[in-house]
């Protein structure tokens, strides 16, 4: 199974322990999570169930490329981290 990883920073909001979810997507696993973590869903996914413009996923170490439909390919040993975006000026 995919391991599902949650910065701390994300973690200061809302309860999101590690967990590790079945999927052939990136979407696929996130689902999985969502169904024993629904409030978390609110924080990841916009209203459009798309990446929110403030969250950055990472993938095997490389930056998810389709922040819409989340169709990133994984595998088992896939590693997927879910992060809270910078921004600033």
């Amino acid at each position: 199974m995919a391991r599902i990883v949650f910065t701390a920073n994300l973690a200061r909001h809302i309860d999101c322990p590690a967990d590790e979810a079945e999927g052939a997507t990136v979407r696929e696993a996130l689902e999985a999570v969502f169904r024993t973590n629904e409030r978390l869903r609110g924080y990841v996914l916009d209203d459009q169930s798309a990446l929110r413009r403030h969250m950055a996923i990472v993938v095997d170490g490389k930056p998810l490329r389709d922040r819409v439909t989340l169709s990133d390919p994984i595998s088992a040993a896939s590693a997927i981290y879910v992060l809270q975006a910078l921004s600033g000026g």
